[in-house]
């Protein structure tokens, strides 16, 4: 395989990746709070020449960006229901009691009495402890820009905490929409952000936007194969030929 092969089976692999990417974000197009991601790539000149005129550059897959926007907030009529307004991240108990974040917060009370997600996962409160809301309280709460909650006659319930997460783009995903911070690092609580209830925040995926993305890796991606097979060819005839030279 010649240079324009491996330029292109850099581009390919890059791209294959950049493809994954995209239907994860189409997949997630209505999933409550989710962030779209995309990759990072980079031009790198094997040879370090500097001269960026005469330099073959192949393509390297640097990782991932998170697109932290604000996705649109809908009304919900749930009163536990509640919408990031901000960077912060909210915090869930996963298994094997890590703290992961996540900004799905389409709440309900499950039969511990424990404020948790449609997926079963405890919301955390700035300590990182579990709320626990009494269930005949459960739909008259009242919760605060700030995460207080309260009930119909003032009284303090708990807090839901919400979480300044550093390195968003290193999270690792577990699913359900829950990430674990880099290294299973705790985030540090944050007032920056504010709760709007009765609201979630949908995805910040634009499906039109990724779709047209889509067709374009997938067609970047075709013709980079394409230019392999050409190289390829190119080099099996050169081969042949010098075979019959006497």
């Amino acid at each position: 395989m010649g240079t324009t092969g491996f330029v292109s089976l850099s581009l390919a692999t890059t791209l294959e990746r950049s493809l994954d990417m995209a239907a994860h974000n189409m997949a997630n197009a209505s999933t409550a709070g989710y962030k779209a991601k995309h990759p990072l790539t980079e031009a790198v000149d094997p040879t370090n020449s500097g001269d960026t005129t005469k330099a073959v550059n192949y393509v390297q897959d640097k990782g991932i960006f998170v697109d932290t926007s604000q996705g649109t907030m809908i009304p919900t009529g749930n009163p536990l229901d509640v919408a990031v307004s901000g960077t912060a991240w909210l915090g869930y108990e996963a298994p094997g009691g890590q703290t992961a974040y996540g900004r799905d917060g389409r709440l309900t009370v499950d039969t511990e009495g424990r404020l948790v997600t449609v997926a079963g996962s405890a919301v955390l409160d700035e300590s990182g402890a579990p709320i626990t809301v009494p269930p005949e309280s459960a739909q008259t709460v009242i919760i605060a820009l700030d995460g207080t909650i309260t009930d119909a006659e003032g009284t303090t319930i708990g807090r839901i905490g919400m979480f300044n997460v550093p390195d968003v783009d290193s999270m690792e995903a577990m699913g359900n929409g829950l990430f674990l911070a880099k290294g299973g690092e705790t985030a540090e609580p944050t007032t920056d952000s504010q709760l709007a209830q009765g609201f979630i925040e949908q995805s910040n995926v634009q499906p039109v936007a990724e779709m047209i993305n889509l067709m374009d890796i997938q067609r970047a991606y075709e013709r980079a194969v394409k230019l392999m097979d050409n190289d390829n060819e190119l080099t099996k005839q050169a081969i042949q030929r010098l075979g019959r030279v006497v």
